[in-house]
C-alpha cells in the first residue's frame, strides 16, 4: 500500500513537470558589456520573473567575443573560419529564441555600427538580427557613452560635447529603425509591457476628430537639437499640433519629416537660434 502510494505521488509530480514544460514561457536576453555589470539589474530579474517572463545573461569578452551561459559566442572575422566553440549559436542566430533584447548601455562605437547598418561587434550584429526580425531592441536612455572598461582606463564618465551630439545623433537614427530607448530603472517594465501587449500595429489613419481640433495657431515648439519619427509620433499623440517651431541647427531626420508632412504639419524656424 505504501509502495502505491509512493508510485501515485511520484507520478503526479511528473505530470506536473511535463504541464510545466509545456507552458512555453517569453523570454528576453540581457547584454552586458563584463560579467559583473548584471549585478546591479537584480531588480529587473526580479521583476521579469515576476511577471512570468524568462531572462538571459550574455556577457561580453571584447568586443567579438561574448558568453551566454557555458557557451562562447563569436563573430566571425578576417581569416577565421572556426570558431573555439562550435556549438554556439553565431550572434545572427542568437535573437532567435528570445522575445527581445535589452541592453542597458551602449558606447558610441557600437551606436554607430548599429546606426550604419554595420557589422563587426556582437552588439552590432545581434541589433542587427533582432531588428530584421521585427522584435523589440530596448536600450537605457541616461547613458554616457563610454563603456565600463573606457571608464576606468581614462578615468572620465562622461564624452566630450561634441562626441556627445553625435552620439544623440545615433540614438535618433536608431529610433528610426526600430530600437526604444527608455530609463535604465524601467527597462525591465517595458520588456514586460511589450511582450504582454503584443505586436504593435502601426496607425496610418489619422481620426478626422483629432485633426480638427489641432490648433493651427498655437504651434508647438523644440528646443533640442535632433527631432526623431519616434518624437513626433510620441508628441502628437499626447497633444496634436499644426505646425512646429524649431531654430535653424535643429536636425529632422528624414522620417521625421515625411511624417510631419503626412500629418500636415508646418516647419517654422525660428531667426537667431
Amino acid at each position: 500500500m505504501e509502495i502505491k502510494r509512493m508510485v501515485e505521488s511520484i507520478v503526479r509530480e511528473l505530470l506536473n513537470s511535463l504541464e510545466q514544460q509545456s507552458v512555453k514561457r517569453p523570454k528576453v536576453l540581457y547584454i552586458f558589456y563584463d560579467s559583473t555589470a548584471h549585478e546591479a539589474f537584480t531588480d529587473h530579474f526580479i521583476w521579469l520573473t515576476n511577471h512570468h517572463v524568462n531572462y538571459d545573461r550574455l556577457c561580453l569578452d571584447g568586443e567579438a567575443s561574448s558568453w551566454l551561459g557555458k557557451h562562447q559566442i563569436e563573430c566571425g572575422g578576417y581569416g577565421k573560419t572556426i570558431a573555439s566553440d562550435e556549438f554556439a549559436p553565431s550572434p545572427l542566430e542568437v535573437p532567435l529564441d528570445y522575445e527581445g533584447i535589452v541592453i542597458p548601455e551602449i558606447d558610441l562605437d557600437n551606436a554607430a555600427r548599429a546606426a550604419l547598418g554595420m557589422k563587426g561587434t556582437i552588439i552590432s550584429e545581434i541589433i542587427f538580427s533582432t531588428l530584421v526580425q521585427n522584435k523589440f531592441v530596448l536600450i537605457g536612455d541616461d547613458i554616457s557613452g563610454l563603456k565600463r572598461a573606457d571608464r576606468r582606463t581614462l578615468r572620465t564618465l562622461t564624452l566630450p560635447k561634441a562626441y556627445v551630439n553625435l552620439f544623440d545623433y545615433y540614438k535618433m537614427e536608431l529610433q528610426m529603425y526600430g530600437v526604444e530607448f527608455g530609463p535604465l530603472k524601467q527597462l525591465a517594465e517595458m520588456a514586460v509591457h511589450k511582450i504582454q501587449s503584443g505586436p504593435e500595429v502601426p496607425n496610418i489613419a489619422i481620426n478626422i476628430e483629432t485633426e480638427e481640433r489641432i490648433e493651427k495657431n498655437n504651434p508647438m515648439v523644440y528646443e533640442g537639437r535632433l527631432i526623431s519619427a519616434d518624437w513626433v509620433e510620441r508628441e502628437f499623440k499626447s497633444k496634436p499640433f499644426g505646425s512646429l517651431r524649431v531654430g535653424k541647427r535643429t536636425i529632422i531626420s528624414s522620417l521625421a519629416q515625411d511624417m510631419l508632412k503626412d500629418k500636415g504639419i508646418t516647419i517654422d524656424y525660428a531667426a537667431g537660434r
